[in-house]
């Protein structure tokens, strides 16, 4: 295990459920960490959780090259997803979820390509989707990670606070959300494959 101290990771979904969280164990870890999110409202919600909050839309690929490149991470943290705050209309947000794991996590890669190419670990899913575009994006995604030699983390449903699923216990696979986040931490310097993430 290479020493974390002062090693940059740029952490894309960075207000996002497993991102809030992710935040104090990467600083605990001896990370330092940019947090970028889309939204101007959560930037002080990441500069409380410790980060460099870095206000940048994944889809403004100039902007997100810039941001990366300013940043030099030693480590690129995708955990973007578009999903509703409401569970009923996640049907609805399918296709703006895949645009992310498409086109979003490409513009990641590229990024990464131009500022010295960190390495990069993705979130998808560890349950198999229905055939669609859904389903076709999480390959897509694990593709183009593995083809850099990065790590793709499989996550299980994510329960407790703050979840889809605080009160009850989701179908299996399923991972409670701190369990999930002290993981990926450790998962920081895995060898390039697929790892599941699951109680």
């Amino acid at each position: 295990m290479s020493s974390t101290q002062n090693r940059r990771v740029f952490l894309a979904g960075a207000s996002g459920v497993i991102g809030r969280r992710l935040i104090p164990r990467l600083i605990e870890a001896g990370y330092i960490v940019g947090g970028m999110t889309r939204s101007a409202g959560k930037t002080e919600l990441l500069a409380r959780l410790g980060a460099e909050p870095i206000l940048c839309d994944v889809f403004d690929r100039e902007t997100l090259f810039q941001a990366v490149g300013d940043f030099a991470p030693d480590v690129i943290l995708n955990e973007l997803t578009d999903l509703p705050d409401d569970v009923a209309s996640i049907g609805v947000h399918a296709e703006l979820n895949a645009r992310i794991r498409t086109e979003g996590n490409q513009n990641l890669i590229e990024a990464a390509r131009k500022s010295g190419s960190p390495k990069i670990l993705a979130q998808t899913v560890a349950w198999q989707l229905p055939a669609g575009p859904d389903a076709a994006a999480v390959a897509e995604l694990e593709r183009s990670v593995l083809a850099e030699g990065g790590v793709v983390l499989s996550y299980g449903q994510f329960y407790g606070p703050g979840t889809y699923h605080e009160h009850q216990l989701p179908a299996e696979p399923r991972v409670q959300i701190d369990r999930a986040a002290d993981r990926t931490v450790e998962l920081l310097d895995a060898p390039s494959g697929v790892v599941v993430i699951t109680d």
